[in-house]
């Protein structure tokens, strides 16, 4: 699979993953934190599974470069 996600896009994934895992732990320490799981790891590995369903790319790569 290639990446489909801009420097931008896996920052705020990694930020927002982390803040809702961050829910878990304190606030209302609610299980529905862990959710942030998905962002992250899609931020963490640069491939975000519903953007190649969609066709949609925010890398500014070209595609098999």
């Amino acid at each position: 699979m290639t990446r489909n996600e801009g420097t931008l896009d896996r920052i705020l994934r990694v930020i927002l993953g982390l803040a809702l895992i961050s829910i878990v732990f304190v606030g209302p320490q609610t299980p529905w934190g862990w959710i942030g799981l998905i962002p992250l790891l899609t931020g963490l590995v640069g491939i975000c599974p519903l953007y190649s369903i969609l066709g949609i790319s925010t890398c500014p790569m070209k595609p098999g470069k």
